[in-house]
């Protein structure tokens, strides 16, 4: 009479388990630094949404006719305008954008800086808003994304 076996031997299961362990061992670098690409897609996300809104702020406020340094109402909140663009202070490019503040902070005066709050680095993963003098309001580049 034959022994009918169900299931699966010690052998074979040692094996699969050998062989997850060697697949999350190589896979889990690959993981490990994906908190930090997502910071650094978040900030060049901020960075978008500051310029979109510094040329909204600009069109607004030539389109109602105003003066170059008169503030313009962007959903309810005052934007406090110089040079025909957002204020690089305190209620004006911080009031012209919505962000979650506590994922952003916005600090300093011309230049505001916009940084992400839980960056390894906060120095290197910052971007900075000008105001205008003569031209259009300047937006550097992430200094280093590596620091997110």
């Amino acid at each position: 009479m034959k022994k009918q076996t169900l299931g699966f031997t010690l052998i074979e299961l040692i094996v699969v388990i050998l062989i997850l362990g060697i697949l999350a061992a190589v896979a889990a670098p690959k993981f490990a630094n994906l908190t930090g690409s997502a910071r650094a897609a978040a900030l060049n996300g901020l960075r978008a949404a500051v310029m979109s809104a510094s040329t909204l702020a600009n069109a607004l406020q030539v389109a109602s006719g105003l003066a170059s340094n008169v503030s313009v109402t962007i959903e309810g909140s005052p934007v406090t305008m110089a040079n025909a663009y957002p204020q690089a202070a305190a209620g004006g490019i911080d009031a012209a954008v919505r962000f979650d503040a506590t994922t952003f902070t916005a600090s300093g005066s011309n230049p505001m800086n916009f940084l992400v709050t839980n960056a390894t680095n906060t120095a290197q993963c910052v971007f900075t808003y000008t105001a205008a003098t003569t031209g259009p309001a300047t937006i550097s580049a992430i200094v280093n994304t590596a620091g997110c």
